[in-house]
């Protein structure tokens, strides 16, 4: 029985078990790469997405759990790679190997949806479930920081 999936305002039917993870229909059935794979146990943040504007780990997110929610991934998330995020995170410099990036910036993403003007706590807080390999912890916070405050 095929699901129906709403990715990225796309509308798919993918024919899958309902308890197969999210984040390998959008790879391999949607095509869609920019969401990784990290450690495949929610710990990484690597395969973060929107879900109805939440931030989810995609790998232990199973597609039947989904719904009629709408799914946001990178690709998604702004057209032309211009969301206030995306944009703090070229200012401040932020990524150096790139891979955990696409799982940071979705994080952030929903983070600064809901909190305007966010205290250092609250970005720490907030950002501390995804792991950057390079340790680029302190440029993240800086990005976060700015895209929360329109900076």
């Amino acid at each position: 029985m095929a699901i129906a999936l709403k990715v990225n305002g796309a509308r798919h039917s993918v024919d899958v078990p309902p308890d197969t993870p999210l984040l390998w229909v959008i790879r391999d059935v949607v095509g869609l790469h920019g969401t990784k794979y990290g450690c495949g146990i929610a710990v990484c943040g690597a395969c973060t997405v929107h879900v109805d504007g939440q931030a989810v780990r995609s790998c232990v997110t199973a597609v039947g759990d989904v719904g009629d929610a709408e799914v946001v991934t990178i690709e998604g998330l702004h057209p032309t790679g211009d969301h206030p995020v995306q944009r703090a995170w070229r200012d401040a410099n932020v990524p150096q190997c790139g891979f955990c990036q696409t799982g940071q910036i979705m994080q952030a993403a929903a983070f600064v949806a809901t909190t305007r003007n966010p205290t250092d706590q609250q970005v720490s807080e907030a950002m501390s479930g995804n792991i950057c390999r390079c340790g680029c912890y302190q440029r993240i916070h800086a990005a976060v920081k700015a895209a929360g405050t329109g900076a």
